[in-house]
């Protein structure tokens, strides 16, 4: 006696649904048996910075971010990561140092620039900072030279960047009472608020056409106003003194509304000698030395 077995014709929506599922877990079961051991592992990229440039040589490409994805005359936080165009990775034991060169007609020069330390929290990012004094123009230019040493090598890379002006004044080079040349730089804050701000500034003396030095010991005062509301000010302002750990200047600015602030400043000596700039009055508006900022 044969046996007879009979089928259920299923309707036609349900009998797609089952074709669909059945195709999904095909492509899962595929994408699985097809993957390596590695493919699972997440790429961390940088948090809150942007690459600018890549520069090679023969041997490795070197990354540059910042947190803009670009330069700018004045302060630049700079990032750097030295690939290895053999194998691919990233080198974590390298030595780094950085050299910027503006190119001038008749002269070549540089900045005030940090050493390179390794990143906090990520061993393939070396972390420094340049001072970009002046911006580039049609006839100048500003080249930036990377040396390191890796096991003993070593290595250089080096190619013109842009570094176009700032909107504001965000730095300020000049000639002190004393004879010497001085560069200050606006660090920080980077996120103004109507409030009273941290305010961070660099101040570096010029010992020749290469050498750029921290100041140690003087002391900026600090008057913030707002030209276009009859240059009124702001109450709760403290001088930027020197701090130990980082050799930068501290202080605090008030902002008491949103625009355009001019930061009146004078800069004085360890012997409380007045080297730049002078106090606001209503005779005397504004202070040969200054910095801007707006929000």
């Amino acid at each position: 006696m044969k046996t007879k077995v009979y089928f259920q014709q299923l309707p036609l929506k349900t009998t797609i649904r089952i074709f669909m599922l059945l195709a999904f877990f095909s492509i899962i079961s595929f994408t699985y048996s097809c993957s390596s051991p590695n493919d699972d592992i997440a790429i961390v990229q940088p948090v809150g910075l942007a690459k600018f440039r890549e520069i090679s040589n023969s041997t490795h490409t070197i990354e540059l971010y910042s947190k803009s994805g670009k330069l700018e005359q004045g302060y630049n936080a700079i990032s750097v990561r030295i690939k290895n165009t053999a194998t691919g990775q990233y080198e974590k034991n390298a030595t780094v140092t950085l050299v910027p060169l503006m190119h001038m007609a008749m002269m070549t020069h540089s900045c005030p620039v940090s050493a390179v330390t390794k990143s906090v929290g990520n061993d393939s990012y070396y972390d420094g900072a340049i001072i970009f004094q002046m911006a580039q123009n049609d006839t100048e230019r500003w080249e930036l030279q990377i040396n390191y040493a890796i096991n003993g090598t070593d290595y250089t890379v080096a190619s013109d960047i842009d570094v176009p002006a700032s909107a504001r004044q965000r730095v300020a080079s000049f000639m002190g009472s004393d004879g010497a040349r001085y560069i200050l730089a606006l660090i920080s804050p980077e996120n103004l608020r109507v409030a009273v701000n941290n305010m961070t500034v660099g101040l570096y003396k010029m010992e020749s056409m290469m050498s750029f030095t921290i100041v140690d010991n003087y002391r900026i005062k600090i008057d913030p106003r707002m030209p276009s509301m009859g240059n009124h000010g702001s109450p709760n302002n403290t001088d930027l003194l020197q701090s130990a750990p980082d050799k930068l200047y501290h202080g605090n600015l008030s902002l008491t509304m949103t625009g355009y602030w001019r930061i009146n400043l004078q800069l004085l000596n360890a012997a409380n000698e007045i080297l730049k700039g002078e106090a606001v009055t209503d005779e005397n508006p504004q202070s040969s030395l200054y910095l801007e900022t707006e929000f």
